[in-house]
């Protein structure tokens, strides 16, 4: 269950990049407040899923996991750039947070 928490916390990280992202500069109020609810709800999952998941992995795979979904949302939302090298290391990070589930201590889902 706490890899669930996990990536529950991650979906929230994306959501509350993107609320600040849509904020502009906390000048906007209702992304503002999802800014702060997505950010709390974040937490807290986070908090939840390291209960049982070693501090450095659950760090490193819920600001991956953050990292990859807002890059992403840029690319298909901001117009971020879309070329090779930035979708090859995405791919990257994605592969590692792979290998992080795989080898931690807690390798089923619950």
């Amino acid at each position: 269950m706490a890899w669930i928490y996990l990536f529950i916390a991650g979906f929230f990280e994306i959501s509350f990049t993107t609320f600040l992202k849509y904020s502009e500069g906390f000048t906007k109020l209702w992304p503002s407040v999802g800014f702060y609810v997505c950010g709390i709800f974040s937490f807290y999952f986070l908090t939840l899923g390291m209960k049982s998941i070693p501090l450095g992995t659950a760090y490193a795979v819920w600001t991956g996991f953050g990292a990859f979904g807002t890059a992403i949302i840029g690319i298909i939302y901001f117009g971020d750039p879309a070329n090779f090298s930035r979708i090859f290391f995405l791919g990257l990070l994605i592969i590692s947070i792979i290998g992080l589930k795989l080898f931690s201590k807690t390798f089923l889902f619950w």
